[in-house]
This record gives C-alpha cells, structure tokens and sequence, in this order.
C-alpha cells in the first residue's frame, strides 16, 4: 500500500505514504468532525504497519480498540459517499496515563526533560532559568543524577547551601531565585509531577511497534486529566517530540514513515511561550522528518500556529470554521491563503459553509508538490464511536507487555540519597566537632573551678579562728620546742665551756 484514503469525493486525493512524515494539519471549530478525521487517518496508518502516538483530550479514542457497528445513520453515510465495501474493525491499542490511573504510567527523568522545558514547565524567567542551567551543571559535573523531583529539590538545597562555593566557578547564585523554582517545584508536584518524573522513563522504541498482523501500534496517551494542566500537557508531548529528535537514527526519504505523532489542542504550545522555546519546536518540526518522523497538529484555526511551523504542514484538512466578528473574518481568510487554491472553489466561502464530516483537502503527491485544495467528505472510522468500557479497557493494559514493564516505580541511589547521605556525613561531623568544643568548654571550666577552689580554700585556712584545742595544741608545741632548742643550747655551751676551765686548772 503506497496510498491511503480518508477523503471521499469526486476529486479527493490520497495520501502518499512516502509523503507524510512531511507533517500537516487539522483544523476547524469544536464540534466539525477534527476527531473523527484524527481516527480515520491513524487508523489507515496502522493498517498500513505504522505505529501512531496520540493524545485523548475527550475520552473517546480508546474507541480504536473495538470494532464499529453499522448503524441507521452510518448507513446513510455509507450510502451518500458510494462506499460499498465497508468492514467495521477494531485496531491494536496501547493505552498510557502520564498518571497511570487509564493507562501504563509514562514517566521521563528531571536530566531527560532538561533546563530549558523545565523551565518551561515552572514558567521561570530568565535569571531562575539561568540559576537551573547551573543546578544542572553542577549536578553533571559531579556526577549526580537527577531522576525525580526529590532529586531536584535536593540539588536545590545543596546550591544555596554552598552558594558561596559555586559562586565562583558557576556563576552568582541567589537564594531568591534558588527558593523561586523551588516554590514552583511545589506546585508542579501538587499538579502530579511527582509522578510523571521517575524511573523506569519510557522508551520511545515501546511507541513503534507493530502487533502480528504487521499493523501499526496506536498509542493512546489518556489526557483528560493531564490537560487540565496546559503548560504540563504540551511540555510533555513536546518532551516526547525532542526525545524521537534526539534518540532516532537518519534515515532520509522512506516508503512510509516509522512514526506519525498528532498533537491535539496544538496551540497550547505555543501560548504565552518564550522565544526559545518556540525556536525549539520549529527546530524539531524542520528536522525530524529525516527521522521518519510525520508531525500532525490538530487546532481550531491555522493561525493558532506560528508562520514557520505551518509552513512545514504540507497535508492539510480544514474543517469548517465560523466567522461571525471581523477577526474570525480575518481567521477564515489567511486559513484559506494557505491552501493551493482550486480556480473551481471560493475557498474562503465554503470554509463557513462545510458541513459536519465534511472538509477541504490539499495533501502532497508523490512528487512532495501541494495539490489544489478540494471539498471532500472523511471516511467514517472503522472502529466504535461508542466510548470504551472501562472493563475491556481495564483488559487491554493487564493483556499489554508494557503493564510489567511500567507498572513499577523504581528508586534506585540517585542526587537525593547521594546528598543526603553527604547532609548526615556533614552532620556527624559538625556533631563531632560540637562535642569536642562543649567537652574543651567543661574542662576549662572545671579546672577554674578546681584553681578557685583551692584559692577559697587557701583564704578561708587564713581567716578562720583557731580552736581552743588547736590553740593548746600550738602551745605545747612551741612551748616543747623552745624547751628543747635551750636545753640544747645549754648542752651545747656547757660542753664548751666546761671543756675550756678544766684546761685552765691544770
């Protein structure tokens, strides 16, 4: 198969196979069918052995998992677009949740995310950014992984801590910019970031996979939930694009893509986004075609994209749009500007009058050139329109492979345990050293006290009164020692004298 087929019509095209990994777009106003267009096209693709990435903002496409059924009113559609050989079909399907409640949980590392859409993702401005570059450096050139946002925070502390430290070498750091993006670590956690950030992260290669038959695997991100956090939900998808950017091989033109990725509510990327960061998604719109990679966007209105990003959309369906104010004119007019226009169409007044299931259609031929825009009908989906039964959803994550793989959160030594462990070392050493001081301070102390003791003793001996006893006792004593010294001394001059008159006689 080097076609396929969404559009029905008198002059609908097909799509190229070799042609769509060179992006395009969905558009038009809520409720004109952008859904049904976003099954039929990956359902196609899957028949075709291509593996498809899509989000579920609605709850309804893990509908791709059962077989439609031929109702009253598919019939007359049927019937108005002549198709006679309809088979209804169910597709294979791998169900994800970023918070594993509908699906195996995704998860990616803080160091896989990287500064820049983390930064994003914390809505810091450019000195916080720059203080998270450093973190990052930091924790790089000490060899510490940063896993989750245990990890973060606690590279965050360190930081400031040692500011003073770093300072030189990295750069000043504040702990006001440091205490900022750890107030917006707080609210990320509290928006589930802390499960989304964490090991085993996702392989992208469990994305493009085919089942038996050779269909291409649908991946259906479970994002009714998750979109309620905007800036989390398209820091992610665009997280999943650089991932296929950076980690696939070139491989140049293919018969088929190996990957096709729609992005709903597509202007949630780009909304109130800093430069660099929509320099970033325009690098990889531009450069992941060469990956084999086709980009879908699907949004309300074309303008909701920047000019160079839609640029890159060679395959276009427009949905109605309604223009009832001057800047929804102007909306209706530059969407029509983008299309290779048909000398048989006004294509700025058919845009306000298409019906639901019903579209314009320029995709490119083989020859990579835009063919001249036409009005067509979409294909009705092969699979259910009913919503999925939460028990036969429950069945086909417990029947994934994926379900062993990713149901798990493991916590392996990571910058948290690496720097906790350096905390208590430092803890214990400053404990030691503590002790040490307060043990000098207490002999110090105790030897003054032992020299003023004895000082008080020395003065108290001196000023305290003798005894009556001590008294006798003292003046026996001197009264025996004077005793003894004369009658020593008599002795002493006795002899001498004595000695001296018997020499005198003779």
């Amino acid at each position: 198969m080097t076609t396929i087929q969404i559009a029905n019509g008198k002059q609908a095209p097909l799509m190229h196979l070799s042609m769509l990994n060179r992006h395009g777009l969905i558009a038009g106003a809520t409720g004109t069918g952008k859904t049904v267009t976003l099954k039929v096209l990956a359902e196609q693709l899957s028949l075709s052995g291509v593996p498809v990435f899509l989000a579920d903002i609605k709850g309804d496409l893990s509908s791709l998992a059962q077989a439609g059924e031929v109702t009253e009113k598919l019939q007359k559609r049927l019937e108005l677009l002549g198709i006679t050989d309809y088979e209804p079909s169910a597709f294979p399907v791998r169900l994800w949740d970023v918070f594993g409640e509908q699906g195996h949980p995704v998860r990616a590392t803080i160091s896989e995310m990287g500064p820049l859409m983390l930064a994003r993702l914390l809505s810091l401005n450019d000195t916080q950014t720059g203080i998270l570059n450093i973190v990052f450096k930091i924790a790089d050139d000490n060899g510490l992984l940063l896993v989750d946002l245990k990890d973060l925070q606690a590279m965050l502390k360190d930081v400031a801590d040692h500011a003073s430290d770093y300072t030189s070498q990295y750069g000043n750091i504040t702990k006001q910019s440091v205490g900022a993006i750890q107030r917006s670590l707080l609210v990320l956690e509290q928006q589930g970031g802390n499960l989304f950030f964490g090991e085993p992260a996702l392989s992208l290669s469990d994305f493009m996979q085919t089942d038996e038959q050779g269909r291409g695997i649908i991946n259906i991100l479970s994002a009714n939930k998750l979109f309620q956090s905007p800036t989390l939900y398209a820091t992610f998808l665009l997280w999943l694009l650089s991932e296929l950017y950076e980690t696939l091989p070139e491989v140049g033109d293919l018969e088929k893509p190996k990957f096709v990725f729609f992005f709903d509510e597509a202007h949630l990327l780009f909304e109130d986004a800093p430069k660099v960061f929509v320099d970033k998604i325009e690098q990889v719109v531009r450069l992941i075609r060469s990956k084999g990679v086709g980009i879908y966007f699907i949004t309300q209105n074309p303008i909701d994209l920047p000019e160079t990003v839609l640029a890159q959309l060679g395959n276009r369906v427009q949905h109605a749009l309604r223009a009832y104010t001057p800047k929804e004119l102007k909306a209706v007019k530059v969407a029509a500007d983008t299309f290779r226009q048909n000398p048989e169409l006004n294509v700025s007044e058919v845009i306000t009058q298409l019906e639901v299931g019903e579209a314009l259609v320029s995709f490119l031929n083989e020859n990579a050139q835009p063919s001249i825009v036409e009005r067509a009908y979409i294909c009705p989906p092969k699979s259910s329109f009913q919503t999925l039964d939460p028990m036969k959803q429950q069945a086909i994550i417990n029947q994934s492979p994926m379900e062993y793989r990713y149901r798990d959160a493991v916590d392996r030594e990571s910058a948290y345990e690496v720097l906790a462990a350096k905390y208590e070392q430092e803890q214990a050493e400053q404990e030691r050293l503590e002790q040490e001081k307060q043990a000098e301070k207490e002999r110090i102390a105790a030897e003054k006290e032992r020299i003023a003791y004895e000082k008080e003793q020395a003065k108290l001996a001196k000023s305290q009164p003798k005894s009556v006893f001590d008294k006798a006792t003292d003046s026996f004593i001197n009264t025996a020692v004077r005793t003894v010294g004369r009658e020593l001394a008599r002795g002493i001059f006795g002899s001498l004298l004595g000695g001296s008159g018997k020499g005198k006689r003779r």
